[in-house]
């Protein structure tokens, strides 16, 4: 008979498989009430009246807007809610899938007509109604020829079984909300919560289009998200947290800060306006300046490399498909270059002579180029020129690598999902007892980064990531690399949360998630262990060993803000445009009374730019109160007011963002506390520390 063990380590041995409601029922009468559902083991969800039929540890779950395990089953379960709403007022609706995601779920559906916002109040109504009835949630198991017949009408659904049964499934499930005749059913592995009463605090969120599984050239859908919390509280504190976040868009404030455009002609590549590209050598002389104190050399690599290298890389076989590629074809000594993409030239429609019938004339010679998605194998050519020795590791080789990748356009987003990129990518070549330091060293430079950027060390988190299903090189390579990342992270002291399958296909790796301000997870710096893309079978690099022999060496990859254009699209929207000074791409702006003390603001400037500072002179003929609520809206730290008494004391009077003043400095004085602070790169003003 089965053991469950509590999460205070307490054992029930029963006499018969229980349930989680059994349970709860026998620990006190209200936790069963509130119950929602059940974990075994720390992993698997199963609904509250299922019974248990094996030893396991056995974790209750109830409602709490901090458990990822109570929110997964309420939005899960009303993901059924609203699909019963939305057959319920568009009948013939056939439904796809809706799963639980980040912050609430979706439903892929295809609906007679177009579901639009306008529909959200009916679609609201329809599913409180469900809710206030309090049905039950019923779960009912078929076998796997069963469950097919259920759903031979419903392409979609069968489509599901089918899949399930393929995945090794022994039944098939559906759920009912209610009993009897008046019951609605859907096909769901489930878990639910017992009751739809339990889901008052949901709302819909949005509409999208969708396709089948994610294939374009599949039926197109109607996608619904929703949101759910275990509280309105929780739900009205994630409203307020979405109203933020939309006025903290990077893309609004780039186009209200004047930093870039994106031309939709031109998806996924970046113009940067002045400004922003003040911000982003802001940032690149700043990455430049803490690597080359960290022993770091700077290289660069073309943008065009050829396909030989990328499958020697294992690239070509692993990201061919977001390449953009490039033929050049000899004719007669002059080549032709043209870009077309890979397909393009596997069908045979690229317009080269290479695709001919068997009897004609010769192909003209032609090479494959791609433009480089990543910087790796550029930096692995640069390693093998010369000879390398021991004497030489560990080689930190940098470079602000200009990347490209196809991604799809519906996947695009502003600044931080793009095609044209810069990483501050590295690679470390070191010897492997070398690896454990360097990942220290690694983490420690990050860290202090991070923290300059106004993200401190409790506010990132550190995920271990393990083999993938896809990958190259054997297990014992994956058990050595892996053993080797895991005994370097115990050197650097680091806490890590593992996170399976989710490893580069050369190495695991760790990765670096920073949260802002907004609670929002982001995942930017990251370091990985390869012993596979140096050795023989790959690109070949070694160095000569302490005992003359040659050995090849391991390569650590690592970035730590990633893609530049991303991590500055988290910055704008963590300070919601107003940077701290030192990032700030106008620090100071001068504002003269009036025209007639155009001449002292001239000096003042100039004097402030002297410093080092970034600063603009508003000549615009406004009054004073224009002026600042302008400096305000462009998110300028500091402005500096003058007039007729700082012209004759030759001062300024100077004044924050927040409208708070500083007070009457000299120029001298204001350059040197503004100076200071910048220096600091702290968030917060100089003249407020203590």
């Amino acid at each position: 008979m089965p053991v469950y063990t509590l999460p205070d380590g307490k054992q029930i041995a029963a006499d018969q498989p229980q349930s989680g409601y059994d349970i709860a029922m026998g620990i006190a009468e209200g936790l069963a009430k509130r119950a929602l559902a059940v974990q075994l083991d720390d992993e698997d969800i199963i609904d509250l009246n299922r019974p248990i039929t094996r030893d396991a540890r056995v974790r209750l779950i109830t409602p709490s807007n901090d458990d990822p395990a109570a929110l997964e089953v309420l939005r899960h379960s009303c993901a059924h809610v609203l699909a019963e709403a939305i057959c319920e007022l568009f009948p013939g609706t056939r439904l796809a899938y809706g799963p639980a995601v980040d912050d609430g779920f979706f439903y892929d559906l295809a609906t007679p007509r177009p579901v639009s916002v306008d529909d959200f109040d009916a679609i609201e109504a329809a599913m409180a109604r469900i809710i206030k009835e309090d049905r039950p949630f019923i779960r009912c198991e078929f076998s796997p020829e069963q469950g097919l017949a259920r759903t031979a009408d419903d392409k979609y659904k069968h489509d599901n079984a089918e899949r399930a049964i393929a995945r090794g499934a022994e039944t098939i499930s559906f759920y009912r909300t209610g009993d009897g005749d008046s019951a609605w059913e859907d096909l769901c592995a489930g878990p639910h919560v017992p009751r739809t009463g339990v889901l008052a605090a949901c709302k819909v969120m949005s509409v999208a289009g969708a396709y089948w599984h994610g294939d374009q050239t599949s039926d197109q859908l109607t996608r619904i998200y929703g949101t759910c919390f275990a509280d309105k509280k929780g739900l009205k504190a994630h409203l307020q947290r979405l109203e933020e976040a939309k006025a903290r868009d990077h893309r609004k404030l780039g186009r209200e800060l004047q930093l870039f455009h994106i031309p939709e002609e031109n998806p996924g590549q970046i113009f940067w306006h002045p400004k922003g590209w003040t911000l982003y050598r802001c940032i690149e002389n700043y990455v430049r300046q803490r690597i080359e104190a960290a022993g770091y050399i700077e290289v660069r690599t073309p943008a065009l490399q050829p396909q030989a290298l990328w499958e020697r890389s294992g690239h070509w076989a692993k990201y061919r498909e977001n390449m953009f590629i490039t033929h050049e074809q000899d004719r007669g000594g002059k080549p032709e270059t043209v870009a077309v993409s890979d397909q393009e030239c596997e069908d045979g429609g690229c317009g080269h002579d290479h695709h001919q019938e068997a009897g004609q004339e010769p192909a003209a010679a032609v090479r494959t180029f791609a433009l480089k998605p990543m910087n790796c194998p550029g930096h692995i050519e640069i390693f093998k020129q010369g000879l390398k020795s021991y004497r030489d590791l560990p080689m930190r080789m940098a470079e602000f690598g200009a990347c490209v990748r196809y991604e799809p356009s519906g996947a695009l987003h502003g600044i931080m999902r793009v095609r044209g990129f810069v990483q501050d990518d590295a690679h470390i070549f070191c010897s492997e007892d070398q690896i454990g330091s360097e990942v220290a060293d690694f983490c420690d430079l990050l860290k202090g980064m991070y923290s300059d950027f106004g993200f401190p060390a409790e506010s990132v988190r550190v995920k271990f990531a393990t083999r993938p299903p896809v990958r190259v090189g054997s297990d014992a390579d994956w058990d050595r690399a892996e053993a080797a990342l895991e005994q370097a992270v115990k050197q650097a002291n680091l806490s890590v949360q593992f996170n399976p399958g989710e490893g580069a296909f050369y190495g695991p790796k760790l990765e670096f998630v920073l949260t802002d301000c907004l609670g929002r997870d982001w995942q930017c710096g990251t370091i990985q262990v390869d012993y596979l893309l140096a050795g023989p079978d790959r690109l070949n690099a070694t160095y000569v060993a302490e005992d003359g022999s040659r050995k090849h060496p391991v390569i650590l990859h690592r970035a730590i803000l990633g893609s530049l254009e991303r991590f500055i699209g988290i910055l704008i929207e963590h300070y919601a445009g107003k940077f701290p000074l030192w990032l700030a791409p106008e620090q100071i702006r001068v504002l003269p009374i009036s025209d007639q003390f155009l001449d002292y603001a001239d000096k003042v400037t100039a004097q402030l730019r002297s410093s080092g500072l970034r600063v603009q002179l508003d000549r615009d003929p406004d009054k004073l109160g224009a002026k600042i609520r302008s400096a305000r809206n462009d998110r300028v730290p500091y402005f500096a007011v003058v007039g007729e008494a700082e012209r004759d004391a030759g001062t300024i009077a100077l004044q924050r963002q927040d409208g708070s003043k500083v007070g009457t400095l000299s120029i001298s004085e204001a350059c040197a506390l503004l100076s200071e602070e910048a220096n600091s790169r702290s968030s917060v003003p100089a003249a407020m520390q203590d």
